[in-house]
């Protein structure tokens, strides 16, 4: 089943990313951080930087560099309204599958 999981989790974690994203602006660890304590305990730091990394050259987020206490500037980054359209084409997307998938698990066609 945790090979399922992660496989599963690929094709929806910019989603979920995104979507924590429109809340309010984040930097990586407390992205990664957020996850696990959702119950995504398998995702590593390394998996979140990549996918912000993509979000920004797609133009997806908007990049602050903020002051760290501890170390060299964060990059905090907030979800821009070419974020917002993915995420709503996302959202489309989601629920066509998950409607379709609960019909095939009802044993409809």
């Amino acid at each position: 089943m945790v090979k399922q999981m992660t496989e599963m989790l690929k094709g929806t974690l910019e989603g979920i990313v995104l979507a924590m994203l429109l809340g309010r602006p984040a930097y990586g660890y407390e992205i990664t951080a957020w996850l696990r304590e959702q119950g995504f305990t398998d995702i590593a730091e390394g998996t979140i930087y990549a996918l912000l990394v993509r979000f920004e050259r797609r133009g997806l987020v908007d990049v602050e560099k903020v002051p760290s206490e501890k170390g060299p500037p964060r990059k905090v980054y907030s979800l821009n309204a070419q974020g917002q359209e993915y995420l709503d084409e996302f959202w489309r997307t989601w629920s066509f599958l998950s409607e379709r998938l609960e019909q095939l698990r009802e044993g409809g066609r």
